[in-house]
């Protein structure tokens, strides 16, 4: 039978670090915590495939799950010394989720689990402190009838009804009329009356008693956790992450160490760097006499660790360091430890119980953008991990944030700052304010900036946090809910701002004696900490040289060149700047829109209201001298770099006017009536304008139009020839859909070529021609027009109309339904689809190759530019991707990380095929696929593994090739090597029952499927 309960806890630990798909990345951190010899409280893990099949079952427990978390249970209660639900001796445990990939406060906890009135009485005894007994049980109470009776029930109470925030509000109210500051000072007396008037409010609200049973209460927390991974904020965050909705979330059952038992307890969270600027200082706060949730709730402004978390908020409160320098040290320890273990920057919660340290988590932590290019190159430096290793940490819309805009210096100089906070997110906002998550997500739909201003952030608050610009919160810490998921977000956000007063109901912040209302500005500075009222001015932030640096090892390691989508010299510069290696598309038509547009648009426009061929060539006369600049400018500015340039793509009916005035001012320069030139207008409406007179049809009705642009640009190359400039210009037919329509095309150039060669003194003029691959009979066609091109770009924003038939001005009616009811696992436009454009894709290129060997191959869509379309054009093998200028560092980055994994998933083929080890997987999981080895493909080693890792394909063999190991990589980066079946295999390193091999993992075209070794008995 499948294996559902890991136990960990010593030397009694089933799990390991890289078993994060089968035991979530909690579960599995904390066995391998224990396999190190840290100090972790027992407990036990239910795996993420009992959550799928709670979920196949109409959410309830598979059968016989009950005898294994009993036994699991039973071995817990040996190593601790105390039995669950024992009257004398009780044993506490915390329910915890537990996702493959990081999701901070998107499901639920339940601590303290096992108090009841039959254990309470041993609880006091054991620890002789009544009040932290009664702490403990308030906190279960709120938590439980919160996570397990109300939403796990499935209720949906009406603002601020909620059981827990009825809860609050008596705790509030208690701490105020009795004059306490914190809920640390409540006396154990209070607390003992506060519990029972708890449970008499959990009754009046849901209906129902507080369960008065250990076990009832733990299988009722093990539900709450499965049921909130479909819980509202949870699925808001993974749409948000792209997490998908299969990998499930494991559970963590965990012995209870208490940080609140006195002053000799505490509870804290942990950098092993500095999480917001990568600096290498160990980094936390830490709370004395509390429990965990206390520190990421926010609720309370935590203690610095030590002297290098100490800032303006908190450097009169006594840090770890100077309160329990023993404790300190050893945590210090371990924090050196983990991250060596791990070689990334860790994440890390800890409990103090009585002076003894226990740890409670370890993962890789979230960080910004700068911390983790900073990071990354700090680890460099000190040989901790690779130039490959180095690249892989840092994703590549994290470099987005290293182009945020931040406050203009300047104008800080005479501003006056309003609040302080804890700089918690990069970069600079500006704008109005708003104070519930609702009206941040309303106002993002019309088009609004706004500033989400809360008191302190929950995770209910996780989609307006995505639609504000900028977060400020009164409470909370570097460590709290707002400040995981804003720096995760690389979100400008300020926490822990304690001289503002936020009132919600009345849409108003407080701050000195100044009110601001909701709508009024405010300018954040997230990388100080800094709060100004109104509008600032901001301003790009400089690129620094360590980000320079960090580019140069990208571009080193990738395969793939660069280039961008440019419509102007301007763009074209900008994008030089970023590092673009040529221009993919430029198109020509640009100069008909925009600044500067009017008299080239007038033109056009009298050229395509001309009834006859010569009135249009004398249009196309006029219109010459401007798009001969723009393609002269363009090209001097990528002087040695290639150009493509696209000829005149969209259908004429665009640019013919609307409006009366121009109409009638256009048929007096044409010398025609208003109802001529209206019946013309007419003539040239299309049903389908999308798949109608454009591109390359425009070119063959009109073959002038075709003509004035080869002219402009054969002209621009030889004239700049004689400047001296390395011009390379690629002339580009778009919407190609059978190869004599660029036959047509090829035969105007030629002739077009010749006139301008005879009349400009010259032999030749070096260019190239090919066409876009935007029609699905283009791809399905390659071998016959790669005859005639010398190069394909891939139009894939329209291949994907065509090949889904959707109008993608059209889609907002529909795709976002088929993506939340999981018709198409995202929308098309946005992240190429591999199965259906990528197959046409495919064909074309080996189409076009077998044809033309040499033929250049790249893509100029949106596609272009997004990480997951790049890694399929890489796996491809096409010679480039095309992007907008800014996300130019964006695609050279990902064209990096695309070559590593490459590399990665295909290990060197080695002689003899022999057996293929099975990598961990469900008794169903499909076979292996194969791919064809590089000739010469070294091991790579394998950043720390992060959940969204794919899987480690097998190369292909060659016919003598030896079998690869495909092993889950594990954290610590260890080469991936090619092994024999046999090869030093440890015991414990056991195939496990999981979730399909890795979540995600793309299996490349034409793999075929490995067969398993005769013989080989299953395990």
């Amino acid at each position: 039978m499948t294996k559902r309960v890991y136990l960990f806890g010593g030397k009694h630990t089933d799990g390991r670090a890289d078993m994060k798909t089968l035991l979530g990345g909690k579960g599995a951190n904390l066995a391998e915590m224990c396999q190190i010899g840290i100090p972790v409280p027992a407990g036990f893990t239910i795996t993420t495939e009992v959550c799928n099949e709670y979920y196949r079952l109409g959410r309830k427990m598979p059968a016989g799950l009950d005898k294994e978390v009993l036994a699991a249970l039973k071995k817990v209660e040996d190593i601790m010394g105390a039995k669950f639900g024992d009257p004398k001796n009780p044993l506490l445990v915390s329910v915890r989720s537990g996702a493959v990939k990081s999701m901070p406060g998107m499901m639920e906890t339940v601590l303290n689990v096992g108090l009841c009135s039959t254990t309470i009485p041993g609880m006091i005894a054991k620890t002789g402190n009544p009040r932290f007994v009664y702490d403990a049980y308030r906190r279960l109470i709120m938590m439980y009838s919160d996570v397990v009776m109300e939403k796990a029930a499935g209720i949906e109470p009406d603002e601020g009804k909620g059981i827990r925030q009825q809860l609050d509000r008596m705790l509030g109210d208690l701490k105020q009329s009795r004059g306490y500051k914190t809920d640390a000072d409540i006396s154990g007396d209070d607390l003992k009356e506060l519990v029972d008037r708890f449970k008499g409010k959990v009754r009046e609200v849901l209906g129902k008693e507080f369960p008065d049973s250990p076990f009832e209460q733990l299988w009722g927390g093990i539900g709450a956790v499965f049921a909130s991974w479909n819980g509202k904020r949870a699925i808001s965050y993974r749409r948000i992450e792209a997490i998908p909705d299969e990998w499930g979330t494991a559970v963590n059952v965990q012995s209870m160490v208490f940080g609140n038992m006195g002053d000799t307890s505490a509870t804290g969270v942990a950098f092993s760097r500095n999480p917001a600027t990568g600096d290498n200082h160990f980094y936390g706060e830490w709370l004395v006499n509390a429990q965990g949730e206390d520190v990421v709730a926010g609720i309370r402004t935590p203690n610095p660790l030590n002297e290098s978390t100490k800032n303006d908020q908190n450097k009169g409160m006594v840090s770890l360091e100077t309160a329990m320098p023993a404790v300190y040290k050893e945590l210090d320890g371990i924090r050196t430890r983990l991250e060596k273990h791990y070689t990334d920057m860790q994440d890390i919660e800890f409990t103090i119980q009585d002076g003894r340290l226990w740890m409670l988590q370890c993962r890789v932590g979230k960080r910004t953008g700068t911390a983790a290019l900073n990071m990354a190159m700090d680890m460099l430096a000190e040989g901790l991990i690779t130039k490959k290793d180095a690249i892989l940490r840092v994703a590549p819309a994290q470099l987005d944030e290293l182009l945020h805009p931040i406050v203009d210096p300047n104008a800080e100089k005479s501003a006056t700052v309003i609040a302080r906070g804890l700089p918690a997110g990069p970069g600079g906002a500006c704008g109005p304010i708003v104070f519930t998550a609702n009206d941040a997500v309303e106002a993002a739909k019309s088009g609004k900036k706004v500033i989400l201003v809360r008191e302190e952030t929950n995770p209910e608050d996780v989609e307006g946090m995505r639609a504000a610009i900028g977060i400020l919160t009164a409470r909370g810490g570097m460590t709290s809910h707002a400040a995981l998921v804003a720096r995760g977000w690389g979100k400008c956000c300020i926490v822990g701002a304690g001289t503002i007063h936020v009132d919600v109901h009345a849409k108003t912040m407080t701050v000195e004696g100044r009110s601001f209302r909701e709508g009024e500005t405010l300018t954040l500075n997230g990388t100080k900490g800094l709060v100004y009222g109104g509008a600032l001015t901001m301003m790009d932030a400089t690129e620094n040289p360590r980000f320079q640096n960090f580019m140069k090892i990208a571009d080193e390691l990738r395969t793939l060149k660069v280039r961008t989508n440019a419509d102007t010299p301007e763009d074209a510069a900008k994008a030089r700047e970023f590092g673009a290696e040529g221009i993919g598309l430029f198109r020509t038509e640009h100069m008909f829109y925009g600044k500067h547009s009017e008299e080239p648009l007038f033109i056009l426009r009298k050229m395509i209201l001309s009834d006859t061929e010569e009135k249009r060539r004398a249009a196309l006369d006029e219109l010459f001298p401007f798009v001969k600049r723009d393609i002269k400018n363009t090209l001097a500015v990528m002087d040695g770099l290639p150009v493509t340039i696209r000829l005149l793509d969209p259908p004429l009916h665009e640019f013919v006017p609307n409006r009366q005035d121009e109409r009638e001012k256009l048929a007096a320069s044409l010398g025609i009536t208003m109802e001529r030139l209206s019946k013309r207008a007419d003539d040239l409406h299309e049903s389908n304008p999308m798949m109608g007179h454009r591109g390359v049809r425009l070119g063959i009705t009109f073959p002038e139009i075709s003509e004035m642009q080869y002219r402009a640009i054969l002209e621009s190359a030889v004239e700049l020839k004689k400047e001296g400039k390395n011009v390379i210009p690629e002339i580009m037919i778009p919407v190609v859909g059978q190869v004599t329509e660029l036959e047509h095309q090829r035969k105007l150039l030629d002739k077009v070529h010749a006139e301008v060669c005879r009349r400009m003194g010259v032999a030749k003029v070096e260019h190239a021609f090919g066409t876009m691959i935007e029609v699905p009979r283009a791809a399905i066609t390659a071998d016959k027009i790669a005859k005639v091109a010398e190069f394909f770009s891939f139009g894939t924003n329209d291949l994907t109309q065509m090949t889904f038939a959707f109008s993608r001005d059209d889609i907002g009616a529909f795709v976002p339904d088929y993506v939340g009811k999981k018709l198409l696992p995202i929308d098309p436009f946005q992240v190429l689809d591999r199965e259906g454009v990528g197959s046409l894709m495919r064909i074309a290129v080996e189409k076009g190759r077998a044809t033309r060997k040499d033929i250049k191959l790249g893509i100029c869509g949106e596609h272009g530019g997004e990480p997951s379309s790049i890694e399929f054009c890489h796996q491809l093998g096409l010679s480039y991707v095309s992007c907008s200028p800014f996300r130019v560092p964006i695609a050279r980055l990902a064209a990096a990380q695309a070559a590593i994994q490459s590399a990665v998933k295909q290990p060197a083929a080695k002689p003899a095929v022999k057996k293929l080890a099975k990598p961990a997987a469900k008794p169903k999981a499909k076979a292996l696929k194969v791919t064809a080895a590089k000739p010469k493909a070294k091991a790579v080693k394998a950043a720390a593994a992060k959940p969204k890792a794919k899987a480690v394909k097998a190369a292909a063999a060659k016919p003598k090739a030896k079998a690869v190991k495909a092993t889950a990589a594990k954290p610590k980066a260890k080469a991936v090597k090619a092994l024999s079946v046999k090869a030093k295999a440890k015991p414990k390193a056991k195939p496990i029952a999981r979730p399909k091999a890795k979540p995600k993992a793309r299996v490349k075209p034409k793999a075929k499927a490995v067969k398993k070794p005769a013989g080989k008995k299953k395990k």
